[in-house]
């Protein structure tokens, strides 16, 4: 008789660490995707590059996951709804913030939302130590001191509003984790869409539909609103709330580092140390979250 061969046990980290590498992907993914959407400001403006950003999004996502396959109760329409709203209005304020003010900052004052959420799950004084590590971080890299490094109000003010739609993004999403991801993540494009087309087209008129913007356009909706929110919809389904909020801190770092490279936006020392303390922050919530408050042991159904 064959002996049974027992589980391997070192496959299951691999197997836990798949969520953490998708949302580090999908950041990644956002910020050089939102570096080259500046490269459409000065035809079709912020509200242009969003709509044109999210529309084409939505027209990818639903080729490529098919929704209408999927069975969708009347209850999760109305989540559906929420989610794209929301998801809709983060991207439209956040491009009118990076107007004034530049990519790494504009991020940072955004994750006041997750932030906050990260706060308000915390449970153990070990995780209160990465959220302050973290706001350390983005106060060292928000250019706050005066002079040539003061930003605008408005831009702040649509940055913050933008971390608002942000928080309730993950909220929202959070509610949708027991649908496939691809079909929350594409019904929820689209009806963001629907949001924030009008904005879109009212800025931009017929410019929006060029030749030329549009295929800029495609490629800025595939590297920085299919494939991020698609992983993200796929992170959000296996780690809790208050990791998921700790761990996007990591996005003003590398929004910043996208600055660098692809904008050519230099980084001051006090900069590259927000960097160590926000990396730190993110390592430190995975490495303290207990096994039992991770939900990829009990999730079931599609990813």
């Amino acid at each position: 008789m064959t002996k049974p061969q027992p589980t391997n046990i070192r496959a299951l980290p691999v197997l836990a660490a798949i969520p953490y590498l998708a949302l580090l992907g999908g950041m990644v993914s956002l910020s050089v995707g939102t570096s080259f959407a500046k490269q459409l400001f000065p035809v079709i403006g912020p509200e242009g590059t969003s709509s044109l950003r999210v529309g084409l999004s939505a027209l990818i996502l639903i080729c490529l996951w098919r929704p209408w396959r999927f069975r969708l109760n009347r209850a999760d329409a109305g989540r559906v709804i929420l989610y794209g709203i929301v998801l809709g209005l983060m991207n439209l304020t956040f491009y009118m913030s990076l107007r004034t003010i530049p990519l790494g900052p504009a991020i940072a004052i955004e994750f006041a939302g997750p932030l906050v959420l990260a706060l308000i799950h915390a449970r153990r004084w070990i995780h209160f130590v990465w959220v302050v590590c973290a706001i350390l971080g983005l106060g060292l890299l928000l250019p706050i001191r005066g002079g040539i490094h003061a930003l605008d109000p408005a831009g702040v003010a649509f940055a913050a509003i933008a971390g608002l739609f942000w928080a309730l993004y993950i909220i929202f999403g959070k509610r949708l984790s027991h649908m496939h991801a691809g079909q929350s993540v594409a019904l929820g494009m689209s009806t963001a869409a629907v949001v924030i087309l009008p904005f879109g087209i009212a800025s931009a008129g017929p410019d929006l539909f060029l030749p030329s913007v549009l295929l800029l356009g495609l490629g800025v909706a595939l590297v920085s609103s299919a494939l991020p929110y698609s992983l993200e919809m796929i992170a959000l389904r296996h780690i809790p709330e208050r990791t998921f909020g700790v761990m996007l801190s990591a996005e003003p770092a590398i929004g910043a580092l996208a600055g660098l490279f692809l904008l050519h936006e230099q980084l001051s020392g006090l900069q590259w140390l927000a960097i160590g303390c926000i990396v730190i922050a993110s390592i430190g919530a995975i490495l303290t979250t207990e096994p039992k408050d991770n939900p990829i042991t009990v999730a079931g159904g599609p990813a």
